[in-house]
């Protein structure tokens, strides 16, 4: 997997890039926008249209933690990106843009891999340096419980896009919510589960400094 410091740096040459060869354009789009616009055609012939727009929701929901800028950012129903203002200092909306789309291909190096989503970009975007640098030493050495903790994951971004669906179709909304609910509660016990574990096994093997991750139910 592509770590959280070389996907920005990826990221920053895709913007970078596609600033410099919108500046022939007569109306240039903001190089966020047009690389977010190039991804959603392309990725969503891998997971379809609904998926898309639930794996983008997801990125823009943990990109707003970090760039208070996004809160004003929307994915629509078509998966497009709305909300972009170029009003705003032009460095912040550069890091919005950063950290949306490394947000983005994260979640998708997660469902389809990291040599998926690498061949899916270089389609597009064939100047770009794609190539996945591994970590030897943490493939070497995975974490504990990682697989549940992975799969716990999963059922969170499931249970977010039955959210999204349910606010888009109040016919079914009470029904859509309920099993939304249930399933971030499996999330939720699976990642207590892990977390316990983890926690006495690192007891066991003398290492005390690991700690118990909190969860409210």
């Amino acid at each position: 997997m592509l770590c959280p410091s070389l996907m920005r740096d990826w990221v920053r040459n895709l913007l970078e890039n596609e600033a410099i060869s919108s500046k022939s354009s007569v109306q240039p789009e903001p190089p966020t926008i047009a690389v977010f616009e190039k991804l959603r055609r392309q990725l969503t012939a891998s997971v379809g249209a609904a998926g898309f727009q639930a794996l983008a929701y997801r990125a823009l929901t943990l990109a707003r933690v970090e760039v208070p800028l996004l809160i004003d950012w929307q994915i629509t129903k078509d998966g497009s990106l709305r909300g972009f203002n170029e009003l705003e200092p032009q460095m912040e909306n550069k890091r919005a843009g950063i950290v949306l789309i490394s947000q983005l291909l994260g979640q998708f190096q997660t469902f389809l891999g990291a040599t998926t989503t690498q061949r899916l970009v270089q389609d597009i975007f064939p100047v770009i340096d794609t190539t996945i640098e591994s970590d030897d030493s943490a493939s070497a050495t995975p974490e504990p419980f990682e697989g549940i903790f992975q799969e716990a994951g999963n059922l969170r971004m499931v249970s977010e896009s039955l959210e999204l669906l349910a606010s888009q179709h109040p016919d079914v909304e009470t029904g859509l919510a309920t099993i939304s609910r249930n399933i971030r509660n499996t999330a939720i016990l699976l990642e207590v589960f892990a977390a316990v574990r983890n926690a006495s096994d690192a007891l066991r093997e003398g290492n005390p400094t690991q700690q118990l991750t909190d969860y409210v139910m």
